[in-house]
């Protein structure tokens, strides 16, 4: 692979704050959505009063033939003695009646069904949901959130109020059991006890519940928990059959445990946890705790002895003419590897015209296979991206001219402009070579690992730094990451250059540590 010097300017154009197919990898592309449903609402709302309006002809026709045949039928030969209500009977049973027939058999939902089939071939898939489930669970994860906290809304920074029903904590501890992940299966059907035993109110049945999480449990190894539990569900259904079996089994094997711990004449073993709480299992990732810890602001080694180095100034790029009337707002954002921050270098009026050029072309976001070198989609990597050349509007040629005055870098190296939207729970985790930004209510950090440091996205700003040392050694302090995005849409561009076509503008070291 090319070395490249990382320029990350990072653009943050902002996290806009929002409630994929793989709608659920971008923000950006999940606000269509709203536009359809609120379509699909308006298209229903016409159909309802169209049907109001039917029902509303045959109930006036009704009562009005109930009031008639009230009076025909208790003097049926009185009444067809006048010749008028003879041929009006005549008529009302050859003429009204099929067009009433007519009127009940009038399809008033064509319409609605005609545009809710058009809506259908662009609306999220199972995919789509089971990746904005992992969003959530992922946010639980890296946030430290009680389910509680997430069913009721309670986030950091929100704006509008969302709740999660029984029904859709149900279906969220469903959707993980169904990927065999128990842990997160046991703590999203405990929350809809909670929230049944509490008074509420939906579709799923507590045998439900304790049907799968008394299975869930017994997968971890709680033995003693899962008997209980499937005890609870007899006493509430003595007729479930799967759990009369489970109860016969869950019985024998803890009648097995007590007969090994009698013939070797040891303790009996301990409950697999205390009071039903389970550890997160460990997963691929050797650094998930250093880096999700750094993206709740914990643990960040900013000493007050390195603060001391970082300083604020005007940086006018070498004397650059253009930067010498108009010099940018340059922040250290730490010392070694050196990272700082340009602040107003895009506009809101630019940033608004970028985002408008770059979302047709919003693809999702791919990473290389070690194995095969094929480029693939990864859980570890949710968001969607495009690339944006100098032909595509002319203010993307006008940032690239200002990316290259700010780091004295030539542009005709560099690779095209990205722009990037993260998706629910968007995250790049710990790698190599780039870097994103833009203000986010909450979450969405860029975060160094083996620093211990941790920057906040705002908008309009660019951060860069180098990841290749002057002696074209890479620099492996800078594996970094994008933190999951709590609450906003965060919107970032970055800028790659590459190392050829820099000989003389950023020599090389002299030793292979410069």
């Amino acid at each position: 692979m090319k070395p490249q010097v990382s320029m990350l300017l990072m653009a943050w154009f902002g996290v806009l704050r929002c409630v994929g197919a793989e709608f659920f990898t971008s923000i950006g592309h999940m606000t269509d959505l709203i536009y359809a449903e609120k379509d699909l609402v308006k298209s229903l709302k016409e159909y309802i009063l169209v049907e109001e309006a039917r029902l509303s002809k045959i109930k006036s026709w009704a009562n009005k033939m109930e009031a008639l045949t009230s009076k025909s039928a208790a003097d049926p030969e009185g009444y067809l003695s006048h010749p008028v209500n003879a041929y009006k009977l005549v008529k009302r049973l050859n003429t009204d009646w099929p067009a009433l027939e007519d009127l009940v058999l009038q399809d008033s939902a064509a319409g609605f069904i005609a545009n809710l089939s058009v809506q259908r071939q662009f609306f999220p898939t199972d995919e789509d949901e089971m990746g904005a489930a992992k969003a959530l669970m992922r946010l639980q994860d890296t946030y430290k959130l009680d389910p509680d906290k997430i069913s009721k809304g309670e986030l950091p920074g929100t704006k509008y109020q969302a709740t999660l029903s029984v029904d859709d904590c149900f279906g969220l501890g469903r959707l993980a059991y169904n990927e065999g992940d128990y842990y997160h299966t046991v703590l999203w059907m405990e929350q809809v006890l909670k929230q049944l035993d509490a008074g509420e109110e939906g579709t799923t049945a507590k045998t439900q519940v304790l049907d799968y999480l008394s299975y869930t449990v017994f997968q971890l190894g709680d033995l003693h928990r899962a008997l209980e539990l499937t005890r609870r569900l007899l006493s509430l259904d003595p007729s479930h059959e799967r759990a009369g079996g489970n109860l016969r089994y869950f019985e024998h094997l803890l009648e097995e445990e007590r007969e090994k711990v009698l013939s070797n004449q040891t303790t009996e073993a301990e409950p697999a946890t205390q009071e039903g709480i389970y550890e997160r299992p460990v997963d691929y990732l050797p650094e998930r705790e250093v880096y999700e810890s750094l993206c709740r602001g914990e643990g960040v080694k900013l000493t007050p002895r390195r603060q001391k180095r970082l300083f604020c100034r005007y940086h006018h790029g070498n004397r650059t003419p253009q930067l010498l009337i108009a010099p940018f707002k340059e922040e250290d954002e730490w010392d070694s590897p050196h990272i700082v921050r340009y602040y107003d270098v895009m506009s809101d009026e630019e940033i608004e015209r970028i985002k408008e050029i770059a979302k047709p072309k919003l693809a999702r976001a791919t990473v290389r296979d070690p194995k095969t070198g094929v480029l693939t989609v990864a859980s570890y990597r949710v968001s969607k991206s495009s690339w944006l050349e100098e032909d595509d509007d002319p203010v993307v040629a006008q940032v690239n001219r200002r990316m290259q005055h700010i780091t004295g870098l030539t542009v005709k190296t560099a690779e095209l402009l990205q722009v990037a939207n993260y998706g629910m729970g968007g995250q790049y985790e710990p790698h190599f070579d780039f870097s994103r930004m833009s203000d986010v209510e909450a979450g969405g950090a860029t975060v160094f690992p083996d620093l211990g440091a941790a920057i906040w996205p705002k908008k309009g700003t660019a951060v860069f730094w180098y990841n290749l040392l002057r002696s074209g050694e890479g620099d492996y302090r800078t594996r970094h990451a994008a933190c999951p995005v709590l609450v906003g849409c965060k919107w970032v561009s970055n800028k790659w250059f590459h190392e050829r076509g820099q000989e003389f503008l950023r020599p090389c070291g002299s030793t292979e540590v410069d």
